[in-house]
């Protein structure tokens, strides 16, 4: 999958704040503090744990503000589906904690959350368990519109695009991760095939990228695609390439500050929507509320103003749907 479910600030809003016993500066002085941080933090999850069926709600909030995408709009904040289903982009252990949660009531309860909040995308890679969600979903009135992101090997098994298609999604895109392994052996063009495929359902095209000169390249060759999904991190370059750079191939997924500039340049070369996600760095850049919105601030500000964010909330413990999108409210005046 794409996986792109940042962490947000989630347990920033469980740092004892409001517990006199354990100074916020404590998290950082030992690993004894640090356990009791994370005790006050589950006790206090624990407390606040919804009903089966529930979802803390989101502060209510108008629609917030929209930009074109072919014959739709978009609101300039979508919610991405990775912590809903599981793809933590940190661990099996953070992952399996995300999808364990998030049982098909409490996935349509955050979608209902999501209008509340003003939102009116959600950005989802196709499985199963979207299928059944979806449908449901719409089935009891759900108001949401739905981009699909393909799965990897979906090149390879064209025949469920029509299973797909079937959603009724605006637009399905080409995995990222399919972009990056024929860009990687020199043959960016084997995509062709499937984005005709995607044509031929009659939804948009869509075309994922982390590497901005795939962007470019798709660009220069006039490539009929509807929009681009833009991660501002290319975190999974070929292990020669970070060897360069850093001499070494450290263990996990890796960001570099020096990549959203990069890829921000060509978002606002390319005239065509780019859905930029991996605004948070996957979680590592949401040590605070703060740190949120000035990441979402550079992200808004360095793209085109016809461009949206694609960030993935988790609404487990404190309310991230009502805060990223006043934030978003905030940021643009």
């Amino acid at each position: 999958m794409e996986h792109e479910p940042p962490l947000m600030n989630g347990m920033t809003e469980l740092e004892p704040v409001d517990d006199p016993g354990i100074d916020r500066r404590d998290m950082f002085r030992g690993a004894g503090t640090v356990a009791a941080w994370l005790m006050a933090a589950n006790a206090k999850g624990a407390q606040a744990e919804p009903p089966a069926d529930r979802v803390p709600e989101a502060k209510a909030g108008a629609a917030l503000p929209v930009v074109p995408f072919g014959k739709y709009k978009l609101s300039r904040l979508i919610a991405g589906a990775n912590p809903i289903y599981g793809y933590s982009h940190f661990n099996y252990v953070f992952s399996a904690h995300m999808g364990e949660y998030h049982t098909t009531a409490r996935v349509i309860a955050f979608l209902r959350e999501l209008e509340r909040a003003g939102l009116n995308t959600w950005q989802a890679s196709w499985s199963e368990r979207l299928e059944t969600d979806w449908l449901k979903y719409k089935e009891m009135g759900g108001k949401l519109q739905l981009l699909v992101l393909s799965r990897p090997n979906f090149n390879d098994t064209p025949e469920i695009l029509p299973r797909v298609a079937k959603l009724k999604p605006m637009g399905i895109a080409q995995h990222g991760a399919t972009t990056n392994r024929f860009w990687d052996m020199g043959q960016l063009d084997k995509s062709l095939d499937y984005l005709k495929r995607i044509r031929d359902t009659g939804v948009m095209v869509g075309f994922s990228c982390h590497n901005p000169l795939e962007v470019e390249y798709a660009e220069e060759k006039g490539w009929d695609v509807d929009y681009f999904m833009t991660s501002l991190y290319y975190m999974n370059r070929p292990k020669k390439e970070f060897e360069k750079i850093l001499g070494q191939v450290p263990l996990g997924e890796i960001y570099l500050p020096s990549d959203p500039p990069r890829m921000m340049e060509t978002i606002r070369k390319t005239k065509k929507p780019c859905l930029t996600y991996k605004v948070l760095a996957a979680g590592r850049s949401v040590n605070s509320p703060k740190e949120v919105k000035e990441r979402m601030a550079a992200a808004l500000s360095g793209i085109k103003p016809t461009d949206p964010v694609i960030i993935g909330l988790y609404q487990r413990f404190n309310d991230q749907i009502g805060q990223t999108a006043e934030f978003v409210r905030e940021i643009m005046g």
